[in-house]
Order: C-alpha cells, then sequence, then structure tokens
C-alpha cells in the first residue's frame, strides 16, 4: 500500500541494497527511478526484470523524480551524492563504514560523527533518516511479514525530523518489518557495523536489547 504523497521512490546506487529495495517498493505500488555511479545504460537487465514501473536514470535525475530518495552507495562515494535535487526530501541512508573498502575516515574512526551524520552534513537541507544499514540485502525480500505478525522481524531508523521518521516507519512497515526508532542520527552507531544490533535477526524486543548493549 502507498503512503499519501509518496508515488515515486528514486534510489542512488543500484547494488545489493538498492536492487532489493527495488524490488520492494515496488510491490508494495511505487514507481522506482534507479541510478548508478555508471549510467542508465547499465542498469537495461535490472530494469527489466523490475518491469514497467521502473526506470533507469542518473543520480541527479533519480534524486529530482523521488518524492522520498534512498541513497545506498559505498561510503566513501557520499559526496557525489546530488545536493539540490534532494532540498527539502526525506532521504533514506542505508551506508556502513568499511575500511577496507572506504578507506580510514578520522571522523568515524574517533566517534565524534556518525555515517548518517556525514551524510546529512552533506545534505544539510534534506531530512536524513537511517534505515536498512543492518539487514542482509537478500533477506529484504524474503522475511518481510504483515503487520501484527508475531515475532516479526524488527530494522532500526534514525533521525532528527520526527516526521520524516513517522513516514520512513510506516514505508517499513509496509515492507513487512516492524521498526525500532534509536532516537537521533547521533545514536545511529548503535546499529553500525560491529555493534550487537547489526546483522542477526531481531523481534522488537531483542533489538531493543541489543541497542542498549551497544559501545562506543
Amino acid at each position: 500500500m502507498q503512503l499519501p504523497g509518496i508515488q515515486t521512490i528514486g534510489l542512488i546506487g543500484a547494488g545489493n541494497i538498492g536492487s532489493q529495495l527495488a524490488r520492494l517498493s515496488i510491490a508494495s505500488g511505487y514507481d522506482v527511478v534507479i541510478s548508478n555511479s555508471r549510467g542508465p545504460e547499465t542498469l537495461a537487465d535490472l530494469v527489466a526484470k523490475l518491469g514497467p514501473k521502473a526506470r533507469a536514470a542518473t543520480s541527479e535525475e533519480a534524486a529530482a523524480a523521488g518524492d522520498l530518495v534512498v541513497v545506498t552507495v559505498p561510503l566513501k562515494n557520499y559526496e557525489s551524492v546530488p545536493v539540490e535535487p534532494l532540498a527539502g526530501k526525506i532521504v533514506i541512508d542505508t551506508n556502513n563504514y568499511y575500511p577496507e573498502r572506504d578507506g580510514q575516515i578520522a571522523e568515524l574512526d574517533d566517534k565524534s560523527n556518525t555515517t548518517a551524520g556525514m551524510l546529512q552534513r552533506h545534505l544539510p537541507s534534506s531530512k536524513v533518516v537511517k534505515a536498512f544499514n543492518h539487514i542482509e540485502s537478500a533477506k529484504l525480500t524474503t522475511e518481510g511479514q504483515a503487520s501484527g505478525t508475531d515475532n516479526r522481524r524488527a530494522l532500526v531508523i534514525a533521525g532528527d525530523v520526527a516526521e520524516a521518521k513517522t513516514i520512513v516507519t510506516s514505508l517499513i512497515d509496509g515492507f513487512g518489518f516492524d521498526v525500532v526508532d534509536v532516537g537521533s542520527l547521533s545514536n545511529s552507531w548503535r546499529v553500525e557495523n560491529g555493534q550487537p544490533a547489526y546483522g542477526p535477526r531481531f523481534t522488537v524486543a531483542e533489538l531493543t536489547e541489543k541497542l542498549a548493549e551497544a559501545t562506543r
């Protein structure tokens, strides 16, 4: 079921998470505009599999077309995300920090910032919400269950704008998962790579417990 006011979901990044979120979005009735760093023509096969509700575009076009936009690029490339087309929009950040891929990032190594905080700084007029970073991508389309199902899997969100978090919570619920709100973007480290909440399948109660166990 579509959320009011959201017809099109833009995706900046078409890797494992991006392609699975595109499938979830289409299954929920949304149109999808998907992009990557190599150009729309390289997404022809993926778009053919996704069907008529999907089209490939540049990252700028995906940012402009989306009523809500997902940024799912390697963290080292976050500054390539277009800024102006995302002004005022909800932006879901799925990024994780992997030094072996991204290189060493001092503000993450010294714990003075979070991956989501970095993206919010890059997109000062956007409403960044952290989500989808702690679940194996393939399980996004296999582990969703109807709202109210016992022992439903839960996912974490974090963000600084309550209205944006409410909308993303509803989106995630529609995708098949319960939600645990860990608070502001400054708290999103609790579900970053290496923390107890990162990775395994947890219910709301279990995930809340694991978030409390996080150490920085």
